[in-house]
């Protein structure tokens, strides 16, 4: 049974980029069933695996005796049903009380513990380096040439706003007036920043696989990830394909000339350098530079002169100094003037509506423009504001719920925003484990001299590439394909770090 099951896991892994396909979350098909297709799939195969994997009584004998593993089961239905209890009292200004509902609530939570089911599973079932490579090359393979391939043809949806592009890799060079937008590809996908980060992840076990395994099959799949990072438009995937090369070679050079467990890797280290020099060269005309560029122009734009608007404004609140004149005169001026302050109509109109609380948006419009104009700030304020209304002191502990923080603005800062969905307990219980899995990781590769392989350290770097990405963009660990596969790599890591001939020469 265990064998049926390690091969379902290795093929659920592997699909999972067609499981991201944006049909599946607009238009018919994400309206056919309450909950998206992929999801409902993706909860049956887990279920699956977890039913195959226990079918043995060795199995359950094993999970008996892992006592860290059911403290912390314990612990996750403790907190679930606290969090449910607290979510479900909530004082606010929106009248539909930001959207929530317990079933979705519920739902969410189940979601999220499914990665770290199969964060378990594939610990236990041990999978090969061999099989191991297939799934990473598969999943780099599938989502880079999607992206390179609809690209080339001028079918890729649009990284940004909606429809697909207008011009491909070639016109970047030769019109420097077609926008970012219109520039930047996310090949079939949904999730722009979920694929950024994932790619940033298999980047240093592409660079793995092409120092150990080097031929024409891995120079392929890095040069095709390496024009899909930079075509997909976004900082972390262009700043993370410069960046991780150089630690790439780093790590070869570490394990080469410190550690020596590599022996070639000559002709792979100058195929990395090439692949580094023509990033370099492609990146100023690429979608994530242009896209900086066009943030500069919209910052300064946004500092213009705003005389004649704070005169009316200073001349309004003279007028009507409290009362609900005050708010009708607020509510009249941020309606007309909101984009002369540069601030996001997404915000304004939809995740936290002006007409509720106008005093907040006139906090706001204080703020100097490149404050209006950073996106990240203006989220946490419109979730602090959240907060500081229900004014709960167990929200630090238990969260507002992701449903309500979802309806605002899924914030874009992994961790920080689990800590407003589900508090610092919720989040330390369902996202902490992906850093601790990292954190013993590298304690074992410090401690063990046989930990020590170029393996390891990949999946070590990979890791923790994913989780500076999901920190520094979100919208990566609250997203099953991303946390699927961070949930396979570390899994591997486990057993990596784990393995019996590991502790037996090294002690």
């Amino acid at each position: 049974m265990k064998e049926k099951a390690k091969t379902i896991l290795f093929w659920f892994i592997l699909i999972q980029p067609f499981l991201d396909l944006y049909w599946f979350y607009h238009g018919t098909l994400a309206n056919i069933l309450p909950f998206t297709l992929p999801t409902i799939i993706r909860i049956f195969a887990v279920a699956s695996l977890v039913c195959l994997y226990f079918s043995s009584q060795n199995s359950w004998q094993k999970l008996s005796q892992e006592k860290w593993l059911l403290i912390y089961i314990i612990l996750l239905v403790i907190y679930s049903a606290l969090h449910l209890m607290h979510v479900q009292h909530f004082t606010s200004m929106s009248p539909n009380n930001y959207g929530y509902s317990p079933s979705g609530e519920i739902f969410y939570l189940i979601r999220m513990i499914l990665p770290l089911t199969v964060l378990y599973l594939t610990d236990e079932l041990d999978f090969g380096s061999r099989q191991l490579q297939m799934v990473i090359e598969g999943i780099s393979g599938l989502f880079s040439g999607t992206i390179v391939l609809s690209n080339l043809f001028v079918i890729s949806l649009k990284s940004y706003e909606t429809g697909t592009i207008s011009a491909n890799i070639f016109e970047w060079f030769f019109n420097p007036n077609i926008g970012y937008s219109h520039m930047a590809s996310k090949g079939f996908f949904n999730f722009t920043n979920m694929i950024s980060a994932v790619l940033f992840m298999l980047l240093p076990l592409m660079l793995y696989y092409l120092f150990t395994s080097f031929n024409w099959h891995t120079i392929l799949l890095n040069v095709v990830q390496a024009l899909a990072m930079i075509e997909i438009g976004t900082k972390v995937a262009a700043i993370g394909l410069i960046g991780g090369i150089i630690i790439g070679l780093i790590l070869f050079g570490l394990h080469k000339y410190l550690i020596k467990d590599v022996k070639k890797g000559g002709k792979a280290f100058l195929v990395a350098v090439l692949i580094e020099a023509g990033s370099l060269v492609i990146l100023p005309f690429g979608p994530a530079i242009q896209r900086y560029n066009y943030e500069i122009y919209l910052a300064k734009q946004s500092d213009h002169d705003l005389a004649d608007e704070k005169k009316e404004l200073a001349a309004g609140l003279q007028k009507y100094p409290n009362g609900k004149k005050r708010k009708e005169f607020l509510r009249y001026f941020i309606k007309k003037n909101y984009q002369e302050y540069a601030l996001n109509p997404k915000f304004v109109f939809k995740s936290y509506p002006y007409q509720y609380d106008p005093e907040f948006w006139l906090k706001i419009m204080n703020e100097p423009g490149q404050s209006r104009m950073e996106n990240r700030q203006i989220e946490k304020a419109m979730l602090n504001q959240v907060v500081k209304t229900n004014n709960n002191k167990l929200d630090k502990l238990f969260g507002i719920s992701y449903i309500r923080e979802n309806n605002i603005f899924n914030l874009e800062r992994d961790f920080t925003a689990q800590i407003y969905s589900l508090g610092w307990l919720g989040m330390l219980l369902y996202v902490g484990p992906y850093l601790a899995v990292l954190i013993y990781g590298a304690y074992r590769w410090l401690r063990y001299k046989a930990a020590r392989t170029y393996l390891v350290s990949s999946l070590i770097v990979a890791s923790g590439f994913i989780l500076l990405a999901a920190f520094s963009s979100g919208n990566v660990v609250d997203f099953l394909t991303a946390s699927f596969i961070l949930a396979f790599i570390e899994g591997n890591l486990l057993v990596q770090v784990r393995k019996k001939e590991t502790i037996a020469i090294s002690n």
